[in-house]
Order: structure tokens, then sequence, then C-alpha cells
């Protein structure tokens, strides 16, 4: 029997299923600027949906904080409490509260973090990520309701049930896939579409051996983190070079996405949309334009809900202010294509050969 929950609450059909909370943003200190990664990006794309009059408060969905009992679901306990209680030091006999945070420190790629008290870096850091780890298994949800959902946070491809990295402390996409499973009737089957700049080595440690979970993973060979014994579990690899411009990365993802489609029919699509694949991104070493990636999000959505399955979107890296602007026009986009909104439930699959339009993005 599933354990009781506050992350699969009804949601009123005037909200939109697109998941946010204030509370996805990190800022303490300044130490979060030592990190490429802008911590505040999620706050940013909702204030230009705003601006653009899409969405309004009142028709977003509020994330909820994935408690202990939540993150179990896949989370090692033994993990879990090392991100509360940080291994021995020097100053071992300090008061728990006052313990430095090694473990978020190696997790966050930001050193001065070892030197926090464990209460602050709790409040500042992983609650946060918490709020947007249950963002994603909210919007798992939503999905399969509505057709479609975004997560304007999550993403965290590089965690798995006992192991966290790359700015990723809690393994959301595994987790909403697993919560899927376990609580929502006609869910056996899943696909995972990763197309961050880096390899989704968190999920594919999880799923390894589990033929429910197809996953199809679009990133650049060279960089972080060339887990070799994750890969076992990619069943559609596309291995990209130095450098990949729009051209052959939209002809690519489009090629394998048709393919991954016909050899396993999900009953859910979680989709990493990292924008860390934009040119100028120093971490990704890709070179896609802004214009791509909108074409990339909008392939996606066009593709799967075609097929006639859900679809939920998560954010992932991206490494640079702009992305978050990219991210807006992106939604934009996909709300101008007819591809969410109130009224997109369905989608017909004639409309899946519709021809990508061009468009102006900044």
């Amino acid at each position: 029997m599933p354990h009781p929950t506050q992350l699969y609450q009804h949601v009123p059909e005037s909200r939109w299923p697109i998941v946010y909370s204030p509370r996805y943003n990190i800022t303490f200190l300044g130490l979060e600027k030592l990190h490429p990664f802008d911590a505040g990006k999620w706050g940013k794309v909702i204030s230009f949906l705003k601006e653009e009059k899409l969405l309004s408060d009142s028709m977003l969905v509020e994330a909820r904080e994935a408690s202990d009992e939540d993150l179990l679901v896949v989370h090692t306990r033994r993990y879990l409490n090392e991100l509360k209680v940080p291994q021995e030091t020097d100053v071992g006999s300090c008061a728990p509260d006052a313990q430095w945070s090694f473990a978020v420190a190696t997790i966050t790629e930001i050193p001065p973090v070892i030197f926090l008290p464990n209460f602050l870096v709790q409040r500042k850091v992983l609650k946060p990520l918490r709020t947007q780890t249950g963002g994603t298994i909210m919007a798992g949800k939503l999905a399969m309701e509505r057709g479609w959902a975004i997560n304007i946070g999550g993403g965290f491809h590089h965690c798995s049930s006992d192991r966290g990295g790359g700015f990723c402390a809690y393994a959301d996409i595994t987790l909403a896939i697993k919560f899927l499973f376990e609580r929502v009737e006609g869910v056996s089957r899943a696909t995972i579409v990763d197309l961050d700049a880096h390899q989704g080595n968190g999920h594919e440690r999880d799923f390894m051996g589990d033929k429910r979970v197809y996953i199809m993973d679009v990133y650049n060979r060279h960089i972080y983190p060339g887990d070799r014994f994750a890969k076992q579990a990619i069943r559609r690899k596309v291995e990209l070079e130095w450098g990949t411009e729009d051209d052959e990365y939209l002809r690519r993802v489009e090629r394998n996405l048709e393919k991954a489609l016909q050899e396993h029919q999900p009953d859910v699509v979680v989709y990493n949309a990292g924008t860390d694949v934009l040119e100028g991104d120093r971490l990704g070493g890709l070179s896609i334009s802004p214009q791509g990636v909108v074409k990339r999000d909008e392939l996606v959505f066009r593709m799967v809900r075609g097929h006639q399955v859900p679809i939920l979107m998560v954010t992932s890296g991206g490494y640079q202010k702009r992305t978050a602007r990219i991210i807006a026009d992106s939604i934009l986009n996909l709300y101008g294509q007819g591809l969410i909104g109130p009224q997109s439930a369905n989608v017909s699959a004639q409309n899946s050969d519709t021809p990508l339009l061009p468009l102006e993005v900044p």
C-alpha cells in the first residue's frame, strides 16, 4: 500500500498543469554565485510568462515540498541521512545543527558550503530542491490527467537512489515515474527523453535492467559525467561532438525520438528539457541557437502528443543568464502552437507532421 502523500492532491481545472513555487529559488550569502547555475532562473521564467500575459498566480499549481516518506520511495535512508548529518569531521563533537555540510558541498559543487551550518544548508539549499522534486512528482499526476504538464524546475538527472552530484540532490525523474507506477492505474511503461547536454546517469542507474522504462539520451560525449556503467541503461543513445549545431541536432533528435516511440509504446513520457545545449554554455559545449531550443521543445511535444501520450517536462540544466528568457519563449511557443493550454488535452496525431515554423527568438 503506498504511503500517504501531500503531492497527489486534487488540482482544480481552473489551474493549468504548470507547477512552480517561489521557494524554488536559491539565495544565500551570495554563495550561489560561485556555481555557474543561475539559482534564480525558475522565478525569472515565471516573471517573463506573467509579463507576456500567459499566466497569473491563480493559474499556477503551487509545488509542495517532498517529505522524507516521499523521497524514500526511491532514495536510501542512508543517503538522505548523509544530506542531513554530515560525515564525521574534526568537529564531530559539535551539535548536529553546527556540523559541516560536506555531502551537500560535493553535490552542489560549491566548496564553501562545507563551512556552513547544516541547518542553514537545509533551509537555503535542500528545501528548495525538495520543493522542486515535489513539483516534478505533482506534475507527473497532472500530465496523466491533462495530457501535459510542466514543472518550471526539476530535472535533477545526475542523482540516483544513493548518490547525488552535478547540482542534483534528489532523483525527481525516478520519483515521478515510480509514483505513477504505484499510484495511477494503467501506467506501467514510461519513456525518458533526456535532451540536457549532459548524460542523465542518475535515472539511468535507477532504472538499470527495468524493462518498463525506456531511456533516450542525447548528450555531449566529451563532458561530465562520462558514466560508462550508467550508459548500459540507455536504449537509444545519441552521442554528440563539441559544437554540434541546430540542423544536425534537430535532425538527430527527431529521427531518434520517432524510433524511440515506435520501439517502446509508453504510457507517459518524461522530457528533460535542459537548456545547457545553448551556444556559449561553457559546461554544455554545444552550439544550439535560442531558436533551435524552441524548435526542439516544439518538436518533442508535437511528436509525443501526436502519439496521444501524456508528457511531463522538467527544465533541468542551463547555465547562462539568458536561459530563463529562452525557456519562457519556448513555453509561449508551445501555447501558440496549441500544444499546451486549457484546451489541449488531446492533440490529433494528424498534427504530428505539421512543419515547425520559423520563430523570431532573441
